[in-house]
């Protein structure tokens, strides 16, 4: 299990595993992940994240050190080999003071495989004056998805519609949130539980998608659709905009003081609960009188509807392209011609201005300027169409035996908010209930923090830091902790005295400090 290619070394992780019976002797077994690759002399394992360099076995991906601000780290640290940030190669003078200033991450620092070995990196430093452990490690998962947020009004499709990439089911349509479609995408099911392909193209997905790359996608009976962490999804071919302020009864309450006056009727059209402002009890406390329409759909409290329309591409994420169709007539003892009605939508991306005839038909006419800045006012109120992807994995007991010997410890002291979990350095949420189940947003991980392994799992950092006193307490590895200056100097501890190749990278302003921090729990 070689590729072609031929590799330079990033770092050097060390001696492999004993080789099995009948390996070629220019070859090294790699006992990263249940694979066990047979590397020659030059070449790539399967998982392109590991080669044999002259009989060493070598970890392609360098290890990524968080400082909390790059130009506050006076002293320079002694770079692990391969590191290619100028500023920091000078000599190091061992000085640790600014040691809370330095975190060492998961990325790139290679897993507990074949589990009863500690994790790569327990590192002692010092937070606010107190002693500190960070246990940090690659997790192999096979039990994890990816939970998109896909903000923008347009039909996507069914709930519970399959999702596909490149043909393969890959997960599903959730329910929809506020302003929001949501996707889950990836799971055990489709990684371990269907066909070679459908897992292979599932981890393909599911390693690009981590990565904050772009993934091409098609829903059952529904849209295709671009989805890339941090930037806008593409529906149909054509890039949304805009997230609604609110549904149409939300937008009609928000603006109704303003539109008082400008209009004798305003519809908003939505997919989810339509809204008509004369009949809104937001109308009624302005004294306004009704007008008279007569809404298709289903009312349900008054001034808001439901279904007036099937869910659809267009106005208010309904199928509708003439928004006049979702109005049945006027009560000719109510309505009265000259009539001012306003229709739009829930983004103000679509909206037109009407007034009755003497047969109380809408004509549309020219918008007032003074009406056309509410809608306006409308848009400026949409926070922009964006596409949030988090990762969601189970820390299972394998990962949890590179913490501790006993890993059931390790659980029971996150959930007594003892153990900060991250990510990439980035705040990790623990949801309640058994085991150790944490989502993280990819948008604050480090670049390029998902790896993937052929058997096929996704390869995600985890880090899991606490007190000195407390690591001792749940039965950590304590014969394997180092100090951080150890392991800057040489890197993991299975290197065998090999340096390991880092990078340093400046802590994201968003993320909270790993180290000194509560947890984040349900």
């Amino acid at each position: 299990m070689d590729s072609a290619g031929s590799v330079a070394p990033a770092g050097l992780v060390g001696p492999a595993s004993a080789p099995p019976e009948r390996m070629a002797t220019d070859k090294i077994a790699c006992n990263a992940c249940p694979v066990l690759c047979q590397i020659s002399d030059g070449r790539v394992g399967a998982c392109d994240r590991y080669a044999n360099h002259a009989g060493i076995l070598v970890r392609l991906d360098p290890v990524v050190v968080l400082r909390r601000a790059m130009s506050d780290v006076a002293t320079p640290l002694v770079p692990f080999v391969g590191d290619a940030d100028s500023e920091t190669t000078r000599d190091w003078n061992g000085d640790l003071l600014l040691a809370d200033e330095i975190f060492v991450t998961g990325v790139g620092s290679s897993t507990t495989y074949p589990d009863y070995k500690p994790a790569p990196f327990i590192v002692a430093s010092k937070a606010r004056g107190v002693d500190m452990v960070t246990v940090v490690t690659e997790g192999i998962f096979s039990y994890c998805s990816f939970k998109v947020k896909i903000d923008t009004d347009r039909y996507l499709g069914a709930e519970q519609a399959n999702v596909r990439c490149q043909g393969e089911v890959v997960g599903h349509v959730t329910t929809a949130e506020y302003g929001s479609q949501m996707l889950s995408l990836g799971g055990v099911h489709h990684i371990t539980g269907g066909s070679k392909k459908e897992g292979r193209v599932t981890v393909q997905m599911m390693h690009s998608l981590g990565n904050k790359q772009a993934v091409e996608l098609t829903i059952d009976g529904g849209s295709d659709i671009v989805v890339q962490a941090g930037r806008a999804p593409i529906v149909n071919g054509v890039e949304e905009r805009r997230m609604r302020v609110g549904c149409g009864s939300a937008a009609i309450g928000i603006f109704a003081q303003q539109l008082f006056g400008e209009a004798d009727e305003v519809v908003v059209v939505d997919d989810h609960i339509t809204g008509v402002l004369t009949e809104h009890q937001a109308g009624r406390c302005l004294d306004m009188p009704r007008s008279g329409i007569q809404m298709r759909g289903r009312k349900s409290t008054p001034g808001r509807y439901f279904q007036v329309a099937n869910p659809g591409t267009g106005w208010g994420g309904t199928d509708i392209s003439d928004p006049l169709s979702i109005i049945e007539g006027w009560d000719v003892k109510t309505a009265r011609p000259g009539m001012r009605l306003l229709m739009t939508s829930t983004t103000g991306e679509h909206a037109c201005w009407y007034v009755l005839n003497e047969a109380l038909e809408p004509i549309q006419q020219v918008m007032p300027a003074s009406v056309r800045r509410i809608v306006e006012r409308i848009g400026e109120n949409c926070e922009p169409s964006l596409s949030t992807v988090l990762f969601l994995g189970g820390a299972g007991g394998s990962l949890r035996a590179g913490v501790t010997g006993n890993p059931v410890m390790l659980t029971r002291a996150i959930k007594q908010a003892l153990v900060n979990v991250t990510c990439g350095g980035a705040p990790a949420y623990v949801w309640p209930g058994g085991g150790i189940t944490v989502m993280a947003d990819v948008m604050r991980m480090p670049d390029k923090s998902f790896g993937t392994v052929p058997t096929p799992a996704i390869v995600a950092p985890i880090e899991f830091s606490m007190t000195m006193a407390d690591y001792a307490r749940l039965g950590g590895h304590m014969g394997s902790v180092r100090a951080l200056e150890q392991v800057l100097t040489t890197g993991a501890w299975h290197n065998d005295g090999a340096p390991t190749a880092r990078v340093w990278a400046a802590a994201m302003d968003a993320n909270p400090w790993p180290l000194g921090q509560p947890p984040m729990l349900g």
